[in-house]
């Protein structure tokens, strides 16, 4: 019998800057896909792209310096858009425009209007746009969301998560035109909220019988741009001092189901990487920065004091303790094969785009989420430059949020635990 034929998924990758290679080398290591094209409007960065996928024995792109002619290109069926934050709600727009999944990397949004935007150019031509939130499929997280919906955190109310990554080095990339910089030059709100928001707003339904309402944001002093600056030559050497984003930028979202949110965006100041996630509930609580779990009736209590002026003292569990038992089945089954960057989640968030891609079918993280969570950093912006007022949150569901259709049962599903 002849073997069945593998039918390839054709990919174009629109934008080659520090987050493309690990789409080139994430498709490659999927499988059962192969990227048929590249662009960038910056031609110095086509060969390294090229190097890159010829030093992995992958077969040659064709190349272009402008996005529109790769999406008009019958050879490219989906796209994977790792250009700088600015471009990449117009990008998402054309490709759907043009009848192509795309998948957008993670960035806050600059206006409320081009996220309905994106919404409406998904709404009308049915084409899917979702955001490679590689986090949503990190082990812990998935831990986290598999414990919320076995029930052993009890009802959830308050979550907690962020983005905590000393990037000194922005202060002395102005001169060389990294986006990311001016964004941190010019902008003063949470400009990087999709990490810990993503895991959080899956575990708590959002766009799915729950929605953010309203948020709050306030912003400290800035001054750890500066001191990076002066400490590698100040002005004259690329650094600069007048950097309008405060160094901790605080935003707390409310939820209509009455949950809270906190997030953290600290990139300024040194310290050791973290997303500082915080899932707690009536019964239970996990805390990343502990590396700890702990859940009433099942993790230990000591008592301590002398008779009859005893207390306890709670302890936690190790997250590795409950490994075992309640690791989400998509780790249980890719954890021995899983290959890619960020401890294998890259990877897995490539997959789920590109199952929803060779179905025909949404993807588990839909335009509603991408355009809830970039919200933020606009809406943060607001609150902040409002003396840190109550701003609202769009329904960009209008409605749908309420009673949504069941989400299609995958492996890759992210609203429910998938059982089959």
């Amino acid at each position: 019998m002849a073997a069945k034929r593998v039918r390839y998924l054709k990919i174009g990758i629109i934008g080659l800057g520090p987050r493309s290679p690990a789409q080139i080398i994430g498709t490659k290591d999927v499988g059962n896909a192969v990227v048929t094209a590249i662009c960038d409007c910056d031609e110095s960065r086509i060969e390294p792209s090229l190097k890159l996928m010829r030093d992995n024995q992958m077969k040659r792109p064709r190349t272009y310096l402008d996005y529109r002619e790769l999406l008009a290109d019958p050879e490219v069926e989906a796209v994977m858009v790792p250009a700088s934050w600015n471009p990449h709600i117009p990008i998402a727009i054309d490709a759907m425009r043009a009848g192509k999944y795309v998948a957008c990397e993670v960035g806050g949004a600059c206006s409320i209007q081009q996220l309905w935007d994106l919404v409406h150019a998904s709404e009308e031509t049915g084409i899917p746009c979702m955001m490679l939130e590689n986090c949503c499929y990190g082990r812990d997280e998935m831990l986290a969301l598999n414990l919320v919906r076995q029930g052993l955190f009890g009802e959830i109310i308050y979550c907690e998560g962020g983005y905590e990554h000393y990037l000194g080095g922005l202060a002395r990339t102005i001169e060389s035109g990294r986006e990311r910089s001016f964004h941190n030059l010019r902008r003063n709100g949470d400009l990087y909220p999709t990490h810990a928001l993503g895991p959080i707003s899956k575990i708590l339904n959002i766009n799915r019988g729950n929605r953010f309402v309203s948020l709050t944001s306030t912003a400290t002093k800035a001054r750890g741009f500066a001191a990076a600056a002066e400490k590698n030559g100040g002005k004259g050497s690329g650094g600069h001092r007048d950097f309008n984003k405060g160094d901790v930028i605080t935003t707390v979202i409310k939820c209509a189901n009455g949950e809270v949110i906190t997030l953290k965006h600290c990139v300024s100041l040194p310290r050791p990487y973290s997303r500082s996630c915080r899932v707690q509930g009536t019964r239970g609580i996990w805390l990343e920065d502990a590396k700890g779990i702990f859940i009433e009736g099942r993790s230990k209590v000591e008592t301590h004091g002398p008779p009859g002026a005893t207390w306890q003292v709670e302890k936690w569990d190790t997250v590795e303790s409950y490994y075992e038992e309640h690791d989400h089945p998509l780790w249980k089954s890719f954890r021995d094969n899983i290959t890619g960057g960020h401890g294998g989640m890259d990877t897995l968030v490539i997959q789920a785009f590109f199952d929803a891609v060779r179905h025909r079918a949404p993807t588990p993280i839909d335009v509603y989420d991408c355009a809830a969570w970039m919200s933020i950093t606009c809406l943060s912006e607001d609150s902040i430059a409002m003396g840190s007022a109550p701003v609202p949150v769009p329904d960009f569901t209008n409605g749908k949020w309420i009673k949504r259709e069941p989400e299609r049962e995958t492996p890759w599903m992210l609203s429910e635990i998938y059982k089959g």
